[in-house]
């Protein structure tokens, strides 16, 4: 989500996949928020400074806070940057807040490194950040099905199979706003973000883009 540089119509969005679908396990594959301001690139002056932005942050988290109390997320390269930078700085983990203190998260929001969970079907799933952009290579690696997030430009699902059966790498998409400041760094790419979010259900997975009109707004179906 890159809170507070999200989709403006990342909580409606959200909040229909969820009336839609009545999920019983949601999983945030990392960055749910950005922290450009704690970047170790160039972060653009015209933002907010590192104080403002978590506060802009927090209030944008709380209305998904109440639509979806129980979630699982996972360590993340811009969720991580307050422990990364203090880590550079040699302040020990003691000395600091957890995520969920941080971002003023209700107890259900747990952060883990990576997940791996049994799917409906009996299968395995892997569940980590990001750990390559190559289709369907995550999954090959693990023996297993595998869904991450991070290649913002990445969304689709590779099929593969072998002796045991057939298993599947799901690449996220993600749910930030293509227009912020914050994401100008990818505006050279010939390759553009694609807004969306993911459901497995009886084991398979579904792509649940969102589509946008003109002017970049969600056009309001699923």
């Amino acid at each position: 989500m890159h809170m507070p540089y999200c989709h403006p119509d990342t909580w409606a969005f959200l909040s229909a996949i969820k009336e839609k679908y009545r999920p019983d396990r949601v999983v945030c594959l990392g960055d749910e928020v950005d922290h450009h301001a704690l970047s170790y690139h160039e972060s653009d002056p015209d933002l907010d400074s590192a104080g403002p932005e978590l506060e802009k942050a927090i209030h944008f988290l709380k209305p998904i806070y109440k639509v979806f109390p129980q979630v699982d997320v996972l360590e993340s390269n811009h969720g991580s940057l307050v422990y990364r930078k203090a880590m550079t700085a040699g302040i020990p983990r003691r000395a600091l807040k957890s995520y969920r203190e941080t971002l003023e998260a209700p107890i259900g929001w747990r952060w883990h490194f990576d997940l791996r969970l049994q799917m409906s079907n009996g299968v395995d799933l892997y569940l980590h950040h990001g750990k390559s952009a190559k289709a369907g290579e995550l999954s090959r690696e693990e023996g297993c099905c595998s869904a991450e997030g991070h290649f913002h430009t990445r969304f689709d699902a590779t099929f593969w199979r072998n002796s045991k059966g057939i298993f599947w790498g799901l690449h996220c998409g993600y749910l930030a706003d293509h227009n912020s400041l914050a994401q100008a760094y990818a505006k050279n790419n010939l390759k553009r973000g694609i807004v969306g979010a993911a459901m497995i259900l009886n084991g398979q997975p579904l792509l649940v883009p969102m589509a946008l009109k003109a002017g970049g707004r969600w056009a309001g179906k699923l």
